[in-house]
């Protein structure tokens, strides 16, 4: 199973443990899940700049990019 994966499932397990208690600890899980979903964008958008500079293909939405 991949790193990634894995990170995903630990991220998941962590917001189901945390709901329900009133310790801050969902709200750390949450922030947590948030920040590596900005580490996935942040990758996207670097693969994706050069990707804009390219002309649509028939079809194809910019917003899809």
């Amino acid at each position: 199973m991949s790193s990634d994966t894995e990170k995903h499932k630990a991220l998941l397990a962590a917001l189901k443990a945390a709901q329900g208690k009133g310790d801050g600890s969902f709200e750390q899980a949450v922030t947590h899940a948030f920040e590596h979903v900005f580490e996935h964008l942040e990758r996207l958008n670097a693969v994706s700049d050069a990707d804009e500079q390219r002309a649509l293909q028939p079809g194809e939405s910019p917003t899809l990019r």
